[in-house]
């Protein structure tokens, strides 16, 4: 925890956030989101009973893997039904923490900007540690960290799309100019793009279908689990300059003639 990711009042070891979708069964589920060694999981409120408890439930597992639940309000379209979904996750899991997700266009899985921002300010002013799954626009995330919210989650790419970051160079824009923590959510493919969102200095990864959609979700889990851990280590190295050049790696001083 020496280099805890510091999300409001909750502190974690692991930068890399998880999903529960799409797998075959609760056991894969259970098997792959143990061997990611993430502590944040984030579940479809909308999607999953998260009222069932005990064994045979997904509330069970998670319970037992000892994780951090991160209800989202995915399948939202309104400010309204996002809010509403916020507040029974909070009656439900007793937590303030909210990934707040309003989209905006049934095809793309793009978020409404306006909607999301609308509802991160009503969260906020109730007491909900805020997450609000956004565009990749330096914009609408300072806005959203104007608003109160605790971190930003900008896509790399869209939903389930498997395409990488589309854009580095905003994701390098909102880093710079926020104090909040951001996390790269939606678009993550393998482990080299999870590696290169945490080398340009994000702080975090979530994903779902990377993993559960592989044909080896454990193993791919462990990979996503390395490469984080790995892309942060480089951020904190400080990587050497691009050159157009070679540059001896051998002093050119003391030659043996």
């Amino acid at each position: 925890m020496q280099d805890a990711l510091v999300i409001g009042e909750f502190r974690f070891g692991s930068r890399l956030f998880v999903g529960t979708g799409k797998y075959k069964d609760l056991q894969e589920t259970e098997v792959a989101t143990f061997a990611s060694g993430a502590e944040v999981v984030t579940v479809a409120l909308r999607r999953v009973d998260l009222a069932a408890r005990g064994e045979g439930s997904l509330h069970g597992v998670l319970t037992k893997l000892g994780v951090t639940i991160l209800p989202n309000t995915a399948g939202c379209y309104t400010a309204a039904d996002a809010l509403r979904t916020a507040r029974l996750a909070r009656e439900l899991l007793e937590t303030p923490l909210v990934k707040l997700e309003v989209i905006g266009d049934e095809k793309t899985l793009f978020p409404d900007n306006e909607a999301t921002l609308e509802a991160a300010r009503v969260l906020v002013k109730e007491g909900f540690v805020v997450l609000p799954y956004c565009i990749d626009d330096p914009i609408i995330c300072k806005k959203l960290e104007d608003a109160g919210c605790a971190a930003v989650m900008p896509l790399a790419a869209p939903i389930g799309s498997g395409l990488g970051i589309r854009n580095p160079y905003n994701l390098m824009i909102i880093r710079e100019q926020t104090k909040l923590p951001v996390i790269v959510d939606a678009g993550v493919g393998t482990a080299s793009d999870a590696a290169r969102a945490m080398e340009l200095g994000c702080d975090g990864v979530l994903m779902n279908t990377a993993i559960a959609g592989a044909r080896d979700p454990v193993l791919m889990a462990e990979a996503m689990r390395d490469a984080v851990a790995a892309g942060r280590r480089a951020f904190l190295a400080g990587r050497i300059p691009q050159k157009l050049y070679a540059s001896a790696s051998s002093p050119a001083s003391g030659l043996i003639a």
